[in-house]
């Protein structure tokens, strides 16, 4: 990643334009082009990150009075140019927009508000802060990216003669300014000085170029990208971009280090807001050969205090990365490493916003003072964010970074942006505004794991969960069911919010290796529900010993092996957290023949309650639902009636419908109890709406020889 890849290349095609022209039949043809274009943009990381870069198109349009309009089509705030459609340009009144040129500046607020005003559509989308750029430049076509090799060119003492040997003399150069009209002034009457120009390089902010068709604007941007990294490559190629430490102790036990290292930083790392919510981060970890090599090198430290590319990375990752410069061997020891420079973190980050509000007389509200990312050495690295998305998006830009400013180095002296310049971005009222709107998920940034995910009752806890927002790990030994859940709620819930982990509860060690796999994947766990599950029926007359020990295994054994490996998760993270034990309605009522069934989950019950007796002093709450004729649906049945449904309509001479009926009729409410009550009941002993623990909860519609007691 860090040095050897091809240089940029048009990816325009013909055929793939004229095909999502057809697509759109109804949409002006230059706008799909401009989607198009727009989308190759996004689809190259190199080019744009997340979100960031911005495009336009300005077309004359009829109004619905039948007059000529012009229209200029921006990128809508937040959009990804990756997936765009032509819907999320946002259309404004150029006229009116150009005659916002003869300002010399606008406060956000009012900005936001004009160009709010003058939106020709009405739209939920906000345009792009960077609107006034693309309507004071006279062409059509104006494309707008934060290219790695252009800010590898630009963030250097000598920025100016490195940009100019590298791109040419068809090009303009600003210094930084904060995106909005003061930027966009200073962009027009760059093009206006000399109208030759094909391009307009900001420094530590990207590169714009135009044209008055979509073809132009794009491959000139390719274009000039192309060139640096052409400038960029031969200098770099015979070098070595890190220089190793000496002595660097390699620990051993790397990946259950790596585990430990995820559930450390997401406790230290949670906090309360005003209103008393806990928030939790999820984690992301990488650990390519380029990303391990960097964290052990002599330029580490360097890599993470010289601050982001550009300011607009610092709401994804903040202005410096931790570094942790060794790993102790003991886990003790390495989660107060953790501990220190994450304190020390916080310490200069408060330090940072006094000193900014105080030397310019501002009032902000900060914003959480926790790292986003950290480079361990060795380990390589993790970064946190309130959902996976969040999580991706700091170790996405946080691995360019690095890669650019290893670059950087070796091409010239690598100069960072100002602090002042961060906090414009980092604390404008725009951006205080969005983060002041922005609710919080029933079960944000909890990860949950569920065993016997892969019946009825497992895949109703799952959905329930999703739905709240938490992430979720399903488990099962029958991976093929397993894979039938995973595929039905991968269509109803955002990739990354559901992993498959398969592992054995009958087996301790199968137990714990999984979560530390789950730790390694997103960082920890927060919410636990045992709920594998097995029946046998048998008169205990006729039960054989191993069918028992069989039931014994899973339900009891399976309980007490998944809430064993979750308490020193549990610990690390400090946080709390939640287990809740799907019991069973047979543990207060249990029936002839289901012996073993019943008696395993009686033991299963008796040692949640053990549990939560244990588990109080950590903050984790353990609580026990009791569940009853569970049957499932078309889509995911349950396994265990499954197994004794044929046994129970024999004897009752039933069919299928008739037993549900004659469930459901037995309860005092006559209730159908469906797996997503179940589901349901798991997310209010998650969500900490009450301050309980050891607590029975039936799940039954009501059967009075099962009520607790």
């Amino acid at each position: 990643m860090f040095k050897r890849h091809p240089f940029m290349q048009s990816a325009y095609n013909e055929n793939d334009a004229k095909d999502l022209i057809r697509h759109y039949p109804d949409i002006a043809e230059e706008l799909v082009l401009r989607t198009y274009t727009s989308r190759l943009l996004g689809a190259n990381p190199n080019l744009v990150l997340h979100g960031a870069g911005n495009t336009s198109i300005k077309l004359m349009q009829k109004n619905i009075l039948q007059e000529d309009q012009e229209i200029l089509f921006v990128k809508g705030c937040g959009v990804d140019l990756a997936s765009i459609e032509p819907q999320e340009f946002v259309a404004l009144d150029l006229a009116r927009l150009k005659n916002f040129r003869r300002l010399e500046k606008i406060e956000d607020e009012e900005m936001e508000n004009q160009l709010e005003i003058h939106k020709l559509q009405a739209s939920p989308l906000n345009p792009s802060v960077e609107s006034f750029l693309h309507a004071f430049l006279p062409h059509r076509y104006v494309d707008h990216t934060q290219a790695d090799s252009i800010l590898i060119l630009t963030n250097q003492k000598k920025s100016t003669k490195l940009i100019r040997d590298a791109l040419g003399t068809r090009i303009g150069i600003l210094p930084y300014s904060l995106p909005g009209l003061p930027l966009a002034r200073a962009v027009a009457n760059q093009y206006d000085k000399n109208p030759e120009i094909e391009a307009i390089v900001i420094v530590n902010h990207g590169i714009v170029t135009f044209g008055d068709d979509a073809v132009t604007s794009y491959e000139r941007m390719i274009e000039y990208v192309s060139r640096a990294e052409a400038f960029i490559k031969p200098k770099i190629y015979a070098k070595t971009l890190t220089t190793a430490r000496e002595n660097v102790a390699t620990p051993k036990e790397l990946e259950f280090l790596a585990a430990c290292f995820s559930q450390f930083i997401r406790g230290a790392c949670a906090h309360r807001t005003d209103q008393g919510k806990l928030c939790r981060f999820r984690a992301e970890y990488r650990n390519t050969p380029d990303l391990v090599d960097a964290s052990n090198s002599k330029e580490a430290r360097d890599l993470c205090v010289s601050g982001v590319l550009t300011p607009d990375h610092v709401t994804r990752t903040k202005n410096r990365f931790v570094y942790i410069d060794s790993i102790p061997q003991h886990v003790d020891d390495l989660g107060a490493k953790i501990t220190r420079e994450i304190d020390e973190f916080v310490d200069e980050y408060q330090d940072y916003f006094q000193q900014q509000v105080t030397s310019r007389a501002l009032t902000r509200k900060a914003l959480d003072p926790y790292p986003r990312v950290f480079l361990a050495a060795g380990l390589g690295l993790f970064t946190l964010g309130y959902s996976h998305r969040e999580a991706v998006m700091a170790a996405d830009i946080a691995e360019h970074t690095i890669s650019a400013k290893l670059q950087a180095g070796k091409i010239g002296e690598y100069a960072p942006i100002s602090e002042s310049h961060i906090f414009d971005v980092e604390y404008r009222r725009l951006q205080q505004k969005k983060l002041a709107q922005r609710s919080r998920p029933l079960l944000q940034g909890q990860i949950a794991l569920i065993t016997g995910s892969a019946g009825a009752i497992g895949f109703g806890i799952a959905d329930s969960l999703l739905a709240a927002e938490a992430a979720v790990i399903l488990s099962d030994i029958d991976e093929s069911r397993l894979q039938k859940v995973y595929s039905i709620l991968k269509e109803r819930y955002p990739k990354g919010e559901i992993e498959i982990i398969p592992f054995d509860v009958t087996d301790y060690h199968s137990t714990a290796g999984a979560f530390d796999e789950i730790s390694r994947r997103l960082g920890g766990v927060d919410i636990v529900a045992p709920n594998a599950g097995v029946a046998h029926v048998d008169r205990l007359e006729d039960l054989h010993p191993d069918n028992l020990d069989q039931v014994i295994a899973v339900n009891f054994k399976g309980t007490f092996h998944t809430i064993k490996a979750a308490i020193p998760i549990f610990k690390r993270q400090n946080t709390g957290g939640n287990i809740v034990v799907i019991s069973s309605k047979n543990v207060f009522d249990p029936g002839a023949a289901f012996g073993s069934y019943s008696a395993s989950k009686a033991a299963a019950h008796q040692i949640a309650k053990i549990a939560a007796l244990e588990l109080a002093q950590m903050g984790v709450r353990v609580n026990m639902l009791n569940p009853d004729a569970v049957f499932g649906d078309e889509e995911i049945s349950s396994k265990l009636w499954d197994l004794v449904g044929p046994d129970r309509m024999k004897s009752r001479g039933l069919d299928f419908k008739g037993l549900q009926e004659y469930y459901r009729n037995r309860n005092l409410l006559k209730a159908r109890v469906l797996a997503e009550h179940v589901g349901n009941a798991v997310v209010f002993f998650a969500s900490d709406q009450t301050p309980t623990t050891g607590a029975s909860l039936p799940v039954d519609g009501g059967i009075p020889a099962a009520f607790p007691r």
